[in-house]
């Protein structure tokens, strides 16, 4: 696990724990790695959910399924991020999503009840898990929050300068990887691929934003701001 400790600490949950404190602290909350390939779902909308999973390597996709079969993709995540924190706090703890791995992926799984109770060796860290999951819980709502905001914007452009420039904000540059590809994103933003990829197209033409495959580079970020005047 300590090839995995700079991972950790970018991990909110592990916030301000330090990490000669990791072994020690993995050890006491019975935390255990699971390796899946891609294709794998770690749990499927219905299943009881009693563990937090924090990606490690790889990368996950959170999907929200009706009765019809539909599929919507409610966010992508990579290493660092967690899931099931939202689960795991409710009453019956019964999965409204699924979590389907997009490529090979190693999870560390940690039970939540030894998050939440403290151990008999009265471990400081454990106030800190404690606070930082409730800090968490906070950050899931505001992330939703996002998500409502984004689909309720009717224009492409408007939708695609929202997203690339909020994972600017969030990769702390202006060149960054997305995690989905062209058919995946256009499912994230509940429109048309074909439309989406001509709009990127128009945007690059017009000096906003160069990209390849999955790396974008906004190259004028008032250009991009500008597209969001109307909302």
């Amino acid at each position: 696990m300590e090839q995995y400790y700079g991972i950790l600490k970018k991990c909110p949950l592990f916030h301000t724990i330090k990490e000669d404190q990791y072994e020690f602290l993995l050890n006491c909350i019975n935390s255990y790695l699971k390796t899946y390939n891609a294709g794998d779902y770690v749990f499927i909308t219905g299943d009881n959910v009693n563990t937090i999973g924090i990606i490690l390597a790889g990368a996950v996709e959170i999907i929200k399924e009706n009765p019809a079969g539909s599929r919507h993709i409610l966010s992508f995540l990579g290493p660092s991020n967690l899931f099931g924190e939202g689960i795991v706090c409710t009453k019956d703890r019964i999965s409204p999503v699924s979590v389907h791995v997009k490529m090979p992926s190693k999870i560390l799984m940690i039970p939540f009840d030894r998050v939440i109770k403290p151990c008999g060796n009265a471990c400081d860290f454990h106030n800190l898990l404690i606070k930082n999951m409730i800090m968490l819980l906070g950050e899931k709502n505001m992330g939703l929050n996002y998500k409502i905001e984004l689909l309720m914007i009717k224009g492409m452009r408007e939708k695609l300068a929202t997203y690339l420039l909020s994972e600017s904000k969030i990769q702390h540059s202006n060149t960054f990887q997305i995690i989905p590809n062209r058919n995946e994103l256009a499912e994230y933003l509940n429109v048309s691929r074909t439309s989406m990829c001509r709009e990127l197209s128009r945007m690059k033409e017009s000096g906003m934003i160069d990209y390849y495959q999955n790396s974008f580079q906004i190259k004028s970020i008032p250009l991009l701001t500008e597209c969001l005047s109307d909302i």
